[in-house]
């Protein structure tokens, strides 16, 4: 009978040494699945930055990332293809812009306006491989407007809507 119970603590220590080794491989299974899931999105995940953020921390050139503000006034040059040049401000910097993308810029992509550009800097540029614009006219894209009050622009609609 003694053996008989040995067995049975013998067996209940096997269980509880099992329960713990499965535990701790879910733990590490977890642990992998997070890792590869951000290794996968390393790539997908552009931070968003206003001029005056990218004058004060200068990006390294193999970083994408995007950059956000309002296309300025007058700062638009002729197209040559599908590239061509603009400037995007918060109204405190200027970031000049060679769009470099392989599409035809948004209809709605005017001076004036916001807009969020998605690329690279070299050498004080940053060239551009894809632009987004606002959808109607009563539309900014918050992240624009965000970064402009916190630079401490007014936010007037007549500058916001390109005067209309």
């Amino acid at each position: 009978m003694n053996g008989t119970k040995q067995e049975f603590r013998g067996l209940k220590g096997l269980k509880k040494q099992r329960r713990i080794q499965v535990i701790l491989l879910a733990f590490l299974a977890m642990a992998v699945a997070t890792g590869l899931i951000g290794y996968a999105m390393r790539d997908g995940i552009n931070f968003f930055r206003s001029p005056t953020q990218v004058a004060e921390e200068q990006p390294g050139e193999s970083e994408v990332f995007r950059l956000g503000g309002l296309v300025k006034q007058g700062s638009r040059t002729p197209p040559e293809g599908m590239q061509f040049g603009f400037v995007v401000t918060d109204t405190k910097t200027d970031v000049p812009v060679r769009y470099v993308g392989n599409s035809p810029p948004p209809d709605l992509f005017t001076e004036g306006q916001g807009t969020i550009v998605t690329g690279t800097m070299k050498d004080g540029v940053f060239l551009a491989t894809e632009i987004m614009a606002k959808h109607d006219e009563t539309y900014q894209p918050k992240e624009v407007v965000k970064a402009l009050k916190e630079q401490g622009v007014d936010i007037d609609p007549a500058v916001m809507h390109g005067g209309s």
